[in-house]
């Protein structure tokens, strides 16, 4: 009587092993299919996820057949069958199987991991449904009539940024090339798109004319053209036509949400709209006098039509800005971009721009992170592809609660949207320097003056991140670099400190000198003089200044407070740290919202 076999040595006579190893890597070949190569053909991403249940749901019926039947030189036949007639299969074709599927599995995998660390680390990839809008030519007489053209491009790319299924370039990444570029190529390559829209404006008293190409970036080959005509009373839906033509010929899905934003007419009056692009016009030029000006055109727009949301929104924009150019004082500024964003919202509460401007004012003035956060993801969802949503979000909340790989992630989705822009750019590394990665901040500062070598800004952010890692003599010499192509006092301060905590007190406390003498004459914040003294040793100094800064409402100095490596000296002072807490309280600092 033979010994009745295993149940285990039955499972390999029956090839069900095999079976299982050479299913598990055509599963696996499979599922690299489709991870790496359905993207590249717009898929929707529920087909990945159908083919993975699939193989997961096929894995158990697969090895119940191998259990059932077996193939032999006389086609397939019931195991018991087969072992009657004594019929068995000794081919190899399952190591073939396995072979070659192993070979092409790694080969995806590999793939796949090359192209996400280029994606990270170079260009951007340009996808079918990315877009970038050249600056419109100003072919109008008078040479002032520039602004008009930039307000048509840009409001051509805030209507299309409001279409989820396209990716739209800021207008700040495209300010650098010319209406008419001879190689349309090269400047896709470079902004990571697919698609250039270039165009012209040509406007008279009461009339306007419009002419737009949409190009195929690689072939340099013409998708659509068109000229308008139209009374200047009809821009806003030459603007809506433009923007749906575009969509339509590229192929984007539009929800009926998105069908009714792109239509939207945000003002009846015409010369309100032009004041409102006059003060974007000079809102974009960053500096303390332009930031007035752009205040004095808002306020002339909501003059002449008080329900334009987006008059408002420009109005708290430049308030909130002007403390950061020496342009205004906190007390001032702040609660006049407060009550314009709450306008603005309260005017259209689908504003991705209104939320933006609010839960900035979150950050700055009420110091209140919880509603900074749900107004962030509020102007997010209403509008992804707004480029400031995810930088405000990212460099100046998430950053100051220590969630750094949030921040560095939102920051890094605005670099996407605005990829030249030298401010996005900068805080990438700002948040890489909270987050105590100097190395990756001094890179990536780098390469931002590898753009502009004349941004002052990047320039006094890359001395903060060398100070940061020890070498003060090259962190001094960027600060000077930073001074010498701007006055704003924020840099005397930073410089103070780098030369009292390099040992130069002197000098030191010639600049505390000097900025006592300015903050007669312009704004200097409480934190830059807390920075000069706490370079000089003076811990009791400092911590007035930075409880002065609190009194001001100057939470855009004071927000990175639990994470500025410039403070660390302070840090375990009951005297600081109670006044931390005040500002990001423990329970919020390093965790996300539920």
């Amino acid at each position: 009587m033979s010994e009745k076999p295993s149940f285990f040595s039955e499972l390999k006579r029956r090839n069900v092993y095999k079976v299982a190893v050479a299913y598990a890597v055509v599963a696996w070949l499979l599922v690299q299919i489709a991870t790496q190569v359905f993207p590249f053909f717009e898929i929707p991403n529920w087909g990945v996820r159908l083919i993975v249940l699939a193989i997961v749901i096929g894995f158990p019926i697969s090895l119940v057949i191998a259990w059932a039947f077996e193939s032999t030189p006389h086609g397939i036949r019931r195991t018991e069958a087969a072992d009657a007639a004594g019929q068995h299969s000794h081919g190899k074709a399952w190591i073939y199987v396995v072979v070659i599927g192993a070979a092409l599995s790694i080969g995806l995998f590999f793939l796949g991991r090359y192209t996400a660390t280029t994606k990270q680390s170079g260009r951007p990839i340009a996808t079918q449904k990315s877009i970038a809008v050249l600056p419109f030519a100003n072919l109008s007489r008078d040479p002032d009539n520039a602004y008009f053209a930039a307000g048509i491009q840009d409001e051509i790319i805030t209507r299309l940024s409001k279409i989820t299924d396209l990716n739209v370039i800021s207008c700040t990444s495209t300010q650098r090339f010319k209406s008419s570029p001879d190689d349309i190529p090269a400047i896709a390559a470079q902004l990571g798109v697919a698609n250039i829209l270039e165009g012209s404006v040509q406007r008279t008293t009461d009339a306007v004319r419009v002419n737009v190409q949409l190009i195929r970036g690689a072939t340099d080959t013409h998708l659509w053209a068109d000229t308008f005509d139209r009374k200047l009373t009809d821009l806003f839906a030459v603007e809506s036509e433009i923007a749906k033509t575009i969509a339509t010929t590229l192929q984007a899905k539009l929800t009926g949400s998105e069908k009714t934003a792109i239509t939207a007419q945000p003002t009846e009056s015409t010369e309100a709209y032009q004041l409102y692009l006059k003060g974007r016009f000079f809102w974009n030029k960053r500096t303390g006098q332009n930031l007035n000006k752009a205040a004095d055109y808002f306020n002339q727009a909501i003059a002449a039509d008080a329900g334009y949301a987006l008059a408002y929104v420009g109005l708290a924009d430049s308030y909130l800005l002007m403390p950061l150019y020496g342009a205004g004082t906190p007390q001032d500024c702040y609660p006049k971009a407060k009550a314009a964003a709450e306008k603005a919202i309260q005017l259209d509460n689908s504003s991705a721009e209104a939320h933006t401007s609010r839960a900035q004012i979150f950050c700055y003035y009420d110091l209140d992170f919880t509603q900074a956060v749900r107004e962030f993801e509020r102007a997010i969802e209403l509008n992804p592809n707004y480029p400031t949503a995810h930088q405000w979000y990212g460099s100046s909340c998430l950053a100051s609660l220590g969630r750094f790989d949030e921040a560095i992630a939102q920051v890094k989705r605005a670099i996407e949207l605005d990829p030249l822009s030298l401010v996005i750019n900068t805080d990438v590394g700002d948040a890489y320097y909270h987050a105590r990665r100097y190395d990756q901040a001094i890179e990536q500062m780098r390469k931002t003056l590898e753009m502009d070598p004349g941004f002052y800004y990047a320039h006094w952010h890359l001395a903060s991140a060398l100070a940061a890692k020890g070498d003060l003599s090259a962190a001094i010499e960027e600060y000077l670099k930073a001074r010498a192509l701007n006055d704003d006092p924020s840099v005397l301060g930073l410089l103070a400190h780098g030369y009292g905590v390099g040992g130069n007190k002197s000098d030191a406390m010639k600049i505390r000198d000097q900025l006592e003498a300015l903050a007669k004459q312009r704004y200097v914040s409480a934190y830059s003089f807390a920075l000069v003294y706490l370079g000089l040793g003076d811990k009791g100094a400092a911590l007035h200044w930075l409880e002065k800064a609190y009194e001001d409402r100057a939470g855009d100095s004071l927000r990175f407070i639990k994470v500025d490596p410039l403070l660390d000296a302070l840090q375990g002072d009951p005297r600081f740290e109670a006044l931390a807490e005040k500002i990001v309280p423990a329970r919020e600092f390093g965790k996300a919202q539920k």
